[in-house]
């Protein structure tokens, strides 16, 4: 660590940072109700909702783990590789922006999952709620074991603070922000933290050129393409290689489908614009920001192995490690406060809004909020108004507890994650979607592009065997054929082949 950036520094910083957050959630949730816990009241600007997205897509994983996997040797997002992924987003987001979403803008949605009921019936809906609920815990939590691991040891392991406690303090920041305004006060929240990280990047970026001693943008990416780290399309060994171009841009067009379209999290900030036309704007706005980005992360991951080779750095043993190392033993003062600012950031654009879209399914999907009894027509008027009224107050309650269960879910499965983690988490993350989201992959699709009804009673099998039978598969041919980040492909065609056994044909 830099000798200007003690861990009460820090600790003062990151105080200032959430009293900011605490304020602006004070302000958007002053007169708050389900609307504007649950969609924002759908009211938000278009150009507000696709920068806000920014910080939701991008987590703590993207900040560390990107850049750290650009200097692999072997494996995935070796090298530039990892933009044949974002090659294959904006195939994604193409099908998203003219195939759901104005589906889900006709069926007025608050859950997207309410389409697979109307669709194919209760339990296919009931069993696609539940695959989120489970893909978004997992995957949110992992993102944020990542940050919880850094801030341990660069913040409150020195202050002797048990993991446990920064765990729980990092949801408890969390919730208070979150409880009361939901939605309303993500989208505005989530607007400055994507400004904070993005200033990181860029800082970072420049912090390093100088020590290189390269100066303008055209010198950065001249030194960086023409490194041993620039590589950007794998052609060869397409068997074996799971970094090859057409593994890569096939799961990036799907993971994006899934990821972003298929997602509660995801589709709720859409769901929030005013209509279908500003929501696609959003939309088409959002797959710019994204290339880019990527590409800076990309570029900074290049310069920091460059820069570490040239001072001789003996690079960590795992690979998220390397950003945070450089940042505070190596750089000045101000790209260890970005640094930190720029993590949390990222951490918790992605994990507020999770708690949220978690909430927001467990409450419609399960606690059928939206499906309460209304008022008697004939009763007064007053009565109506009252029962209304305790309607709300008890949807209220019930949706404040249900946060407080997700949060402490989250807890839970972090420390799990400390207690058997090895490796890069990015990679660890793209594969549990591959086996978590194939199933909603496999209904959505089935449901989009075929007239056949299902079996419906049968769906929730369907949808648990097909990641077994995915596991089976990819473990039984690895020695031949790696799948890499394929799983997602393989799980969501068992799941159709699965569903078209079960349907029949309809009139």
């Amino acid at each position: 660590m830099t000798e200007h950036l003690s861990p009460l520094l820090i600790l003062g910083l990151l105080f200032l940072y959430f009293a900011m957050l605490v304020g602006v959630a004070w302000y958007t949730s002053r007169d708050n109700n389900n609307s504007g816990f649950f969609l924002a009241n759908k009211n938000v600007p278009w150009y507000v909702v696709a920068y806000a997205m920014i910080g939701t897509s991008i987590s703590g994983v993207t900040f560390i783990s990107l850049p750290g996997s650009v200097g692999l040797e072997t494996g995935i997002n070796r090298g530039f590789g990892y933009m044949q992924v974002v090659l294959g987003y904006l195939v994604g987001y193409f099908f998203i922006a003219t195939v759901l979403m104005p589906l889900y803008y006709r069926m007025n949605l608050t859950s997207i999952y309410g389409y697979l009921e109307e669709r194919f019936g209760y339990r296919s809906y009931k069993t696609g709620a539940a695959f989120f609920i489970l893909s978004r815990t997992v995957g949110s939590a992992a993102r944020m074991f990542l940050a919880a691991i850094v801030l341990q040891s660069l913040v409150f392991g020195p202050l002797n603070v048990p993991f446990s406690v920064t765990v729980v303090l990092m949801l408890a920041l969390i919730y208070l922000y979150t409880f009361q305004g939901g939605l309303k006060t993500i989208i505005w929240t989530d607007t400055i933290m994507t400004t904070f990280f993005l200033v990181a990047v860029v800082w970072t970026v420049f912090a390093i050129s100088n020590e290189l001693e390269l100066e303008g943008l055209g010198a950065i990416w001249g030194a960086v393409s023409n490194s041993q780290y620039g590589q950007m399309f794998f052609f060869d060994n397409f068997a074996t290689d799971p970094n090859h171009f057409i593994k890569q841009f096939v799961s990036g067009a799907l993971v994006a489908t899934v990821m972003t379209g298929l997602d509660q999290d995801m589709m709720q900030k859409n769901l929030a614009c005013k209509n279908i036309k500003e929501a696609q704007k959003n939309m088409l706005v959002f797959c710019v920001y994204m290339v880019l980005i990527n590409l800076a992360f990309l570029i900074l991951g290049a310069l920091l192995y460059m820069y570490a080779n040239s001072i001789g750095l003996e690079l960590p043993a795992k690979s998220d490690q390397l950003y945070p190392k450089i940042a505070f033993q190596h750089l000045d003062a101000a790209v260890g406060i970005f640094f930190i600012l720029g993590l949390i950031a990222s951490t918790y654009a992605s994990s507020d809004s999770a708690l949220t879209a978690l909430t927001t399914s467990f409450c419609v999907d399960f606690l059928n909020f939206e499906k309460a009894s209304p008022p008697d027509p004939y009763a007064p008027e007053r009565e109506k108004q009252a029962y209304l009224e305790q309607v709300e107050k008890t949807q209220k309650r019930q949706r404040t507890l249900v946060h407080l269960g997700f949060s402490a879910l989250f807890v839970l499965i972090i420390h799990l994650l400390y207690f058997s983690e090895n490796g890069a988490v990015l990679g660890l993350i793209f594969k549990l979607a591959g086996y978590t989201y194939g199933p909603l992959l496999g209904l959505f699709m089935f449901g989009l592009f075929t007239q056949r009804a299902l079996t419906d009673r049968l769906v929730p099998m369907i949808c648990i065997a097909a990641p077994i039978l995915t596991w089976a598969i990819e473990t039984g041919i690895k020695p031949w054929f790696d799948v890499g980040f394929l799983t997602i492909l393989l799980n969501g065609l068992l799941t159709i082949a699965g569903l078209l056994a079960i349907s029949k044909k309809t009139r």
